[in-house]
């Protein structure tokens, strides 16, 4: 069976739009308002989610996505509810979902067991945001991983043998940084993305999805206008956290992503 980020990346191509991907905490502000704010990603248009999966210690998050990640925790979120999440999802969609977390959710609850147990949920990839690729092929506990796609992350500072070492492995997609420094850190994105992406072609023909900074529609066109897709994470879950309270946060959620979707597409 196709991994459904290579089905929709294909599709995309063929129909030569560029890819909207979405980043939300998992369990954000509770498990079934994030259901709904899933579903609600889905129907407004979004080719791929990233599902955060709560964790105390998100260290390369800024405070937008920690607090998200508190407040998930204190709602009661966990890995094994993240995966009865995953499962809710796919009862009505079939969106991928890419699984942005830290490697300690994941090695406690058993590498290989989560691999699997979150791709017989419904989980196509994942981004492991604190595991060196080189670490996890040297390491015994970290085989037999071959369940979800390994997404990897480049950095403008990532140095040229690494990324393309990272270029020639990659699956699913490339999410390239435009700046460095923690998510949510920047009010825009970077004006160097066009030459990041281009280096990035010269090395893989996997699609690359540019991520950092991105608030408003006219910056996703302009993104879309470089790399094969848009990342949106801080500013959605800003949406969420202003809105944590409201029964109708997830339709609060899909009239504020329409327009960066609808933006994102027109390209």
């Amino acid at each position: 069976m196709a991994n459904r980020i290579d089905t929709t990346f294909a599709h995309l191509r063929e129909q030569k739009r560029k890819a909207f991907v979405a980043y939300v905490a998992g369990g954000d502000p509770d498990f079934e308002r994030s259901l709904e704010i899933l579903h609600a990603l889905a129907e407004a248009g979004a080719d791929v989610i990233e599902l955060g999966v709560p964790f105390s210690d998100p260290m390369a998050d800024g405070i937008v996505n920690q607090l998200a990640a508190d407040r998930a925790l204190k709602a009661g979120m966990n890995v094994p509810r993240i995966i009865e999440l995953i499962r809710a999802f796919r009862e009505k969609h079939d969106t991928p979902l890419v699984l942005f977390t830290y490697l300690n959710p994941v090695y406690a609850y058993g590498f290989e067991k989560f691999h699997h147990d979150a791709a017989a949920a419904g989980a196509d990839g994942i981004l492991l945001l604190d595991l060196p690729p080189a670490e996890a092929a040297n390491h015994a506990d970290f085989g037999n991983a071959e369940a979800l796609h390994h997404i990897h992350l480049i950095a403008p500072t990532t140095p040229a043998d690494r990324k393309k070492t990272l270029a020639q492995s990659s699956q699913g997609f490339i999410y390239a940084l435009s700046r460095t420094g923690v998510t949510g850190g920047h009010s825009a994105p970077s004006a160097t993305i066009g030459a990041q992406v281009a280096e990035l072609r010269k090395l893989t023909n996997t699609p690359i999805c540019v991520g950092f900074g991105i608030t408003t529609p006219e910056q996703a066109a302009e993104v879309a206008g470089h790399g094969d897709g848009v990342i949106v994470g801080s500013a959605i879950v800003r949406c969420v956290q202003e809105n944590a309270s409201a029964a109708d946060v997830a339709q609060k959620l899909q009239d504020f992503v329409t327009p960066l979707i609808e933006a994102t597409h027109s390209v």
